[in-house]
C-alpha cells in the first residue's frame, strides 16, 4: 500500500460513524497548573461535572422502584460523605462561584450534591444509565447541558454517574468524588481540567492562590 492510498484508509476510518465518538478521550488537552485553574473556575463560565462520591458496592439498584428508595439503591459510604463534605467546604473557601446545582435523582447523587452544596436540583437529563446506551440519543441532553456556554461569573454544576459521562466523553472513567471541569464550546464540550476528590483541598495552597 502506497503512503498516499494509507493516509485516505485512515483518513475514512475517522469520518466513519460511530469511529469519532470511541476514539475521544476525556482527557485534558493541556493539564492547568493549580494556579491556572483556579483563576479559571473564580472567572466561571465553566460546567463542572461530579461523579457521586464513595459508594457501598455490595449495593445495587435492581429492586428500586423508585428514585426515592434508597434502601433499594447503591449508596453513599461513610467516607464518600466525609469527602463531599471537605469538598465542599474548600470550594466555599476557594471562593469559587456556582449558581445551578443539577443533579441524577438517584440517592447517591442527590445527596452528593447536598453534602457539596447544600442545595439540589433533581433533573432527569442528568440521571444515570448504560456506558453504551442502546439508543444514540439517550445522553443527547447531558450533552447538550455540557455544551451550553455558562455565563461568566459563575459556574454550573452537574452531580451524575461515572457511565454518562464516559459515554459522552470517552474514557477514563471518573473515580468517585472525581468531578470534570467542562469548557463548553455551543455545539460540543472539552475537558478542561480533572480534580480528584482531594484536589480541591490542594488548591487551598498558597501556591495556588
Amino acid at each position: 500500500m502506497t503512503i498516499r492510498m494509507l493516509v485516505a484508509a485512515l483518513a475514512l476510518l475517522a469520518t466513519a460513524p460511530g469511529l469519532a465518538q470511541d476514539a475521544r478521550r476525556a482527557l485534558p488537552a493541556h493539564e492547568p497548573a493549580a494556579p491556572e485553574l483556579l483563576a479559571a473556575l473564580r472567572h466561571g463560565g465553566y460546567v463542572l461535572y461530579f461523579r457521586h462520591a464513595a459508594t457501598d458496592f455490595s449495593q445495587n439498584d435492581e429492586k428500586m422502584k423508585r428514585y426515592e428508595d434508597c434502601a433499594d439503591q447503591r449508596n453513599l459510604v461513610d467516607r464518600g460523605r466525609a469527602d463531599a463534605r471537605a469538598a465542599g467546604a474548600a470550594i466555599r473557601e476557594l471562593k469559587i462561584p456556582v449558581e445551578r446545582v443539577l443533579a441524577s435523582p438517584f440517592c447517591r447523587t442527590v445527596e452528593t450534591a447536598q453534602l457539596l452544596f447544600g442545595r439540589v436540583e433533581k433533573m432527569q437529563e442528568v440521571r444515570g444509565g448504560p456506558a453504551v446506551p442502546s439508543s444514540s440519543d439517550r445522553y443527547a441532553e447531558l450533552k447538550k447541558i455540557l455544551s451550553t456556554p455558562v455565563r461568566p461569573g459563575t459556574n454550573l454544576v452537574v452531580v451524575s454517574h461515572g457511565n454518562p459521562f464516559y459515554s459522552v466523553a470517552g474514557p477514563p472513567y471518573l473515580a468517585e468524588g472525581e468531578a470534570a471541569v467542562i469548557h463548553p464550546l455551543g455545539k460540543d464540550f472539552e475537558v478542561f481540567a480533572k480534580v480528584p476528590v482531594d484536589g480541591w483541598e490542594k488548591l487551598k495552597s498558597p501556591a495556588a492562590k
